[in-house]
């Protein structure tokens, strides 16, 4: 399915809810009852990185401090021809580089909501997932390239809502709370004289999410909504053990030691969410 496609729905459902408002409020509902008990919803739209990439930190004698410098030889920075914020196109940075991919994101949650006047209080449990890819590339002067990729494979997260609704029919909120999600990993490179071990890719990490959106009752049971959604989480246990492999012991990542382990500089996996949802309540 093209990218086109792809996003086509998100983007309809949002150019339908233009006029939505207007239906809600000349609708003969029972407005006494919107946003008041159990829910059920689907959500879908399209998910960007928030960072743009990362450059790497290196632990040249494996003490656990990073941010040191793999040298040569002679001295030189072996990493002197710099860093890129996305996908390697080849063994140099004149190779130039593929940028972050954005990607599908999609969410199924159950919820309960409690209105008090015209203010309502909620909770929700969400299992949710997306398509988007951060890329972070380095560059050694052998010439060498060295990519990580990163991907949130699923999430679950359980969060609060607080909103305000005018009168029923619509509602106006903003939700926020905790988040556990697998974070996968994938490293490449064009080095193929070290030896190179990924360790703690696919862990479990913990993050927060925050924002907000709106929803539309569509019937006393349907509704639809937009949510924009922003989630952090602290992915800082992925690291790579550079070994000797076929190298000699004059290759810049064994002269301190034996070996470097390397890592991503930036701790923290992003993204932003822009979702359509639709909605059934009980």
């Amino acid at each position: 399915m093209s990218n086109r496609n792809r996003f086509a729905w998100p983007l309809a459902a949002s150019a339908a809810l233009v006029a939505m408002p207007a239906m809600a409020q000349d609708a003969q509902w029972d407005r006494e009852s919107h946003f008041d008990g159990v829910y059920v919803q689907g959500a879908g739209g399209i998910a960007l990185n928030g960072e743009n990439g990362s450059s790497f930190s290196f632990d040249t004698n494996r003490d656990g401090n990073y941010g040191e410098t793999v040298t040569t030889t002679t001295g030189a920075n072996a990493f002197g021809p710099g860093f890129c914020n996305g996908g390697a196109n080849g063994r140099t940075r004149a190779d130039g580089c593929r940028k972050d991919k954005a990607g599908v994101d999609y969410a199924a949650r159950i919820g309960f909501d409690k209105r008090a006047g015209n203010i309502v209080f909620g909770a929700l449990i969400e299992g949710s997932d997306n398509e988007m890819k951060e890329r972070s590339s380095a560059f050694s002067s052998t010439p060498a390239a060295y990519r990580i990729d990163r991907e949130m494979r699923y999430a679950i997260s359980a969060r609060a809502r607080l909103g305000y609704t005018p009168g029923g029919g619509a509602l106006f909120y903003a939700t926020g709370g905790g988040s556990y999600a697998k974070i996968n990993h994938d490293f490449s490179t064009t080095n193929a004289a070290n030896s190179f071990t990924e360790n703690n890719d696919g862990k479990m990490v913990w993050g927060y999410q925050a924002g907000g959106g709106t929803e539309i009752m569509v019937t006393n049971n349907i509704s639809l909504g937009l949510e924009y959604l922003y989630s952090r989480y602290k992915d800082n246990k992925y690291t790579v053990a550079v070994g000797p492999g076929t190298a000699a012991a004059t290759n810049p990542f064994l002269l301190n030691g034996g070996g470097t382990n390397l890592r991503l500089t930036d701790k923290y996996f992003d993204t932003h969410s822009l979702r359509a949802t639709v909605g059934f309540r009980f």
